[in-house]
């Protein structure tokens, strides 16, 4: 197995993601430090227009929605830069101008001193511009969303028209991703100072659009006392990690991944492993599967050497022999698969520990923590490993993935929308992958891959985080080219062996738009 390298976070600068409470003190900070707050205000609102231009180029007429506050102030601003600049503009508010304060008076003043009308929110009122602008509630809302807040969002996903959301969707939860009741669908974000962890979990892919990040000026990083919550992946990790090979590199230098799977019925799990195992570029690959399932993996993928148990008492020396075990593909929770997980358990080397694996970590093993292995739940099996039920999980991502690593040890992927990698590093959210790969076997070629980054001496979070930033990008350029409906997990190998190869050139690769866009510095 080939030697483990350093960590490479000196080379690649993943942009790092608060929470609410973090990004209001450094936006304080900045205020104490000289800043005025109104200018902050314009600095922000200036942002988002020239967003907005950039993504609606020819945009003539604009329906901006003002609540209180901050976010209701940028609005107002945006409000009058967009007159000025010769748009029409409908602005409307959720709080009369009389009720604002500070900083968003002075908003709403220079709107009017721009000659944009204001007319107050109503129910049925009629949109006119092309494009909405979302200035409603910002990031400081925690509980439900109710009342003309709640029939106002109603409103703007029923319009049908482009959304521009300003710092968050309004109902967006800007600490977990999660909806809180009723949130705007945009079509693109502009988040301000620090990013937000809830921009890129959860409901979030599904509801914040492309995200963009402005820093306005403020060097977070600089605040060593405000620790991010989390990093965002970033696909300039796959070049630091998977330089081209040395030319006098053989097989036995690029590890053995053993993949233990494929109880009697269940064979084509554990071949999906496999075969990602094989593409990510392991130098030896074998499968422990059920007998019956050995004719399909020999001739579906002759380079696996393929081994048929009956049961554990079989496996003889094939742990021993490997780096790194993956375990639960096809696995079953009937005394096959029970007995390989506990072969698996017995031995002291990496292992990734996947489906029903996983499951029967839940029931068979409760408090068993290791700091060697990989755990990669979906919110399901997050909630049976946590005893809690899926709505909570969803409710909190980023708090679940921490609990269970912090129960667990080692690293957890808690997979869905948004994936979050929990380690002793920290956590990091994957802002890559598409509905597309809501389908049987995703988990199972993550596997493979996470297997075979383990085998090449990767470090364990290190293969984590790199491991779903190709998997997800995979499925990014599988459904690029085929579409989102109708992708298999059998599709994503090829696309991920290119991926892993960065010298091909990075056109070779690249995406337009999409998860891509979410990713945007």
């Amino acid at each position: 197995m080939s030697s483990k390298r350093s960590h490479p976070s000196a080379n690649v600068a993943l942009r790092p993601l608060y929470q609410a409470a973090q990004v209001r003190e450094l936006d304080r900070r900045t205020i104490a430090g000289g800043v005025e707050g109104f200018a902050l205000m314009q600095r922000a609102a200036t942002a988002a227009w020239q967003s907005l231009k950039a993504r609606w180029p020819g945009v003539k007429r604009l329906s901006v929605l003002c609540g209180g506050g901050n976010n209701g102030g940028d609005g107002h601003v945006l409000a009058a830069l967009a007159a000025v600049a010769g748009i029409d503009v409908q602005r409307i508010a959720l709080k009369p101008p009389e009720a604002l304060k500070g900083d968003a008076a002075r908003a709403a003043e220079m709107a009017s001193a721009a000659g944009v009308g204001l007319e107050p929110w109503r129910p049925g009122l009629a949109f006119s511009g092309e494009v909405v602008v979302d200035a409603l509630l910002g990031t400081g809302i925690t509980g439900e969303v109710t009342g003309e807040f709640r029939d106002a969002i109603e409103a703007i996903n029923a319009c049908g028209l482009p959304v521009l959301a300003i710092d968050i969707p309004s109902g967006l939860a800007a600490d977990t991703g999660a909806e809180l009741g009723v949130a705007v669908r945009a079509t693109r974000t502009v988040t301000f100072i620090g990013d937000k962890i809830g921009l890129h979990t959860g409901r979030a892919p599904a509801l914040a659009g492309e995200v963009h990040f402005r820093a306005l000026g403020v060097e977070a990083q600089a605040h060593a006392d405000l620790i991010p919550i989390a990093y965002l992946l970033d696909r300039e990790l796959i070049a630091a990690w998977l330089p081209p090979r040395e030319r006098d590199a053989h097989k036995g230098g690029m590890g053995h991944a053993l993949i233990l799977g494929g109880a009697p019925g269940f064979g084509g799990a554990a071949l999906l492993a496999s075969e990602a195992a094989a593409r990510l570029g392991a130098g030896r690959i074998s499968l422990a599967t059920a007998p019956e399932h050995v004719s399909a993996c020999l001739t579906y993928r002759p380079e696996v050497m393929v081994h048929g148990l009956r049961g554990a008492a079989e496996l003889g020396e094939l742990p021993a022999r490997a780096d790194v075990l993956v375990v639960g593909p096809g696995l079953g929770q009937g005394a096959w698969g029970q007995g390989m997980l506990q072969a698996a358990l017995g031995e002291s080397k990496p292992l990734v520990i996947d489906a029903d694996g996983l499951n029967l970590l839940a029931s068979r093993f409760d408090g068993l923590r290791r700091d060697d292995w990989i755990l990669t739940p979906h919110p399901g099996e997050a909630a049976r490993l946590l005893g809690c039920s899926v709505a909570k999980i969803e409710a909190d991502r980023p708090a679940a993935a921490r609990e269970l690593q912090q129960r667990r040890g080692g690293v957890v992927v808690l997979k869905g929308a948004g994936s979050l990698v929990a380690g002793p590093e920290g956590m990091a959210a994957c802002p890559y992958g598409n509905p597309g790969m809501a389908s049987g076997g995703m988990g199972d070629v993550l596997s493979g891959i996470l297997g075979a980054l383990l085998a090449q001496g990767m470090p364990l979070e290190t293969a984590a985080r790199l491991g779903v930033t190709v998997h997800a990008l995979a499925g990014d350029l599988a459904a690029r080219d085929g579409g989102e409906r109708g992708l298999l997990a059998a599709d994503l190998a090829s696309y991920a062996r290119v991926l892993v190869n960065p010298g091909l050139g990075p056109g070779f690769y690249s995406l337009q738009g999409g998860s891509d866009a979410r990713a945007t510095r």
